[in-house]
């Protein structure tokens, strides 16, 4: 009886130090792979930049080369945001065709860009009810269907992922898009969302359409965030970036790269970083064919309606640069806008042009490219004063490439490009004469930045402040509303044109000319 007391007592010993050294040992490393895209715009198909000859890009390519890293390590394929609108190949059919091919991927998670309201509510709803995967938007209230995180179990490792748009959505799309929904500040939702998952989550990642300075700048203010995975700027980080203890990587845009981002992780700690793009050259790649089947089944409904070709471009068309500098696309199409509306002069925002024309044919597609969203003609009665107020905000972005840089007809305006936002312009000649600020102009643009939309909020203002100002049915009457078309889009005024010209041949001819760049006078 002594003896076997004895023995159990000692097995009892032995067990506890087992336990107790078990416990002490280190933790097993695992790793954890991230795969990552930005700024898709429903690029599908491979397509040549303007300036370049290389075929680039192509979703079932990305597709096969994001399976087959998969296979290596334990992985997530995560979306940054603005997956559609910005090709015919998505805007036709308000997104739905990005949905499927990111289904059969089998995407984990998206945060919601600004660009994914631009059908409206209703269309993002259906979207996010279509998707195999969770639709992130913490920072949203007011939209049921988008979720503020999830928690992900990949090999063992806890990953919280946090979503977050840019707080500037209401002015990036059409205000009527966003009625009824809030954009809370990014920073204080992540630190709360962080303080939900505390015991939950091993590591946290945040899926942000915010642009990389802002990406900085979160991970410089809130505490814990182990990732930042971002889009909305474009950025290509070729490596990742470190914002004291949080990883930031970003993945251009198009579709033209795909971003992986390895970790290490140890008792729910990063401990080893590597990241890179792998470039997406098709000649090269091996692709998806059930993607490329998917492919090419919106692209033959895409053929059917756009294919038609309706003039010929003798030279490229530019919308690359619209949102730094006067190009010859920006003008052809404010052109446009004021001969339609037969305005005195004409202001669009460059980032509502998409893409560029190469030299060739163009078709219907071409334009609707350039044009994806539905936006028509409208004429606001302006005076000079707020036409410069106009100019000054437009100029205002142009060191971070904000797509309110202004295009425009019938006017022409120097600028310090290197002076304070907001008192930069020097001169402006409408219709070749030195401008009056008392004297009333019409002026052309288009109903999203009449609405206030990028911020423009004096076309906003200048509706309203008419005596006769009210708003009947949804419909607004305004004296200083002079043209109102709402019947056409603007892509289709254009398609019209080009068809009428047959050969397009726009230039840049000064009208918008920052100090020191060369000849500074106005051009009639």
């Amino acid at each position: 009886m002594k003896r076997t007391t004895t023995s159990t007592l000692f097995l009892l010993i032995s067990l506890v130090i087992f336990l107790f050294t078990l416990h002490l040992a280190p933790a097993c490393a695992a790793s954890l792979r991230i795969l990552h895209v930005n700024d898709f715009h429903g690029f599908a198909e491979s397509h040549k930049r303007l300036g370049s000859d290389d075929v680039r890009g192509g979703v079932a390519c990305l597709a096969y080369l994001a399976e087959t890293l998969r296979k290596e390590k334990p992985s997530l394929l995560l979306a940054a945001g603005d997956m559609i609108q910005g090709s015919t190949w998505s805007n036709l059919f308000e997104g739905r065709s990005v949905i499927e091919v990111m289904n059969v991927m089998r995407f984990d998670a998206m945060v919601v860009g600004n660009h994914e309201f631009d059908f409206g509510k209703t269309v993002l709803t259906e979207l996010t009810r279509e998707a195999d995967f969770p639709v992130l938007g913490a920072n949203v209230t007011g939209l049921d269907a988008l979720k503020p995180y999830i928690v992900k179990e990949v090999d063992g490792i806890r990953v919280g992922i946090i979503g977050v748009v840019t707080e500037e959505t209401p002015t990036a799309t059409h205000p009527r898009n966003v009625e009824g929904l809030t954009f809370m500040p990014a920073a204080k939702t992540v630190e709360r969302c962080i303080g939900e998952l505390k015991g939950r989550a091993d590591i946290i990642v945040v899926l942000s359409h915010l642009g990389y300075n802002a990406d900085m700048a979160l991970a410089s203010t809130v505490k814990g965030i182990d990732v930042i995975v971002g889009g909305h700027s474009h950025t290509k980080g070729v490596k990742p970036i470190t914002v004291g203890s949080t990883v930031i990587v970003q993945a251009w845009e198009h579709g033209l790269v795909l971003g992986v981002l390895d970790l290490t992780v140890e008792s729910g700690r990063i401990v080893a970083v590597e990241g890179r793009l792998e470039d997406i050259v098709p000649e090269k790649m091996a692709r998806d064919e059930k993607v490329a089947a998917i492919v090419e089944k919106w692209a033959g409904k895409v053929r059917e309606s756009m294919g038609k070709v309706i003039a010929e471009a003798e030279v490229d068309l530019d919308g690359e640069n619209v949102r730094v500098r006067e190009t010859n696309l920006g003008n052809f199409i404010a052109d446009i806008l004021k001969k339609e509306s037969g305005a005195d002069a004409a202001i669009i925002n460059g980032g509502g042009l998409r893409t560029s024309i190469k030299k060739g044919p163009v078709t219907v597609g071409s334009i609707y490219s350039v044009m994806p969203f539905n936006n028509y003609i409208v004429g606001i009665r302006l005076t000079g004063q707020q036409i410069r107020d106009t100019l000054e905000y437009g100029l205002s972005g142009i060191e971070s490439k904000e797509g309110r840089f202004p295009q425009v007809a019938g006017i022409a305006v120097t600028y310090s490009p290197g002076g304070e936002p907001g008192k930069r312009v020097r001169t402006i000649h409408v219709a070749g004469e030195p401008i009056d600020l008392s004297r009333r102009y019409i002026v052309a643009t288009v109903d999203f930045l009449a609405a206030g939309g990028d911020g423009y909020q004096v076309f906003r203002e200048a509706i309203r402040q008419s005596p006769d100002f009210q708003i009947l049915g949804g419909t607004i009457k305004s004296g200083n509303l002079v043209y109102n078309d709402a019947g056409r889009w603007v892509r289709d005024a254009v398609v019209s044109e080009a068809a009428r010209q047959k050969k397009l041949a726009p230039v840049v001819d000064g009208r918008i000319k920052a100090e020191g760049s060369g000849d500074e006078g106005p051009r009639k």
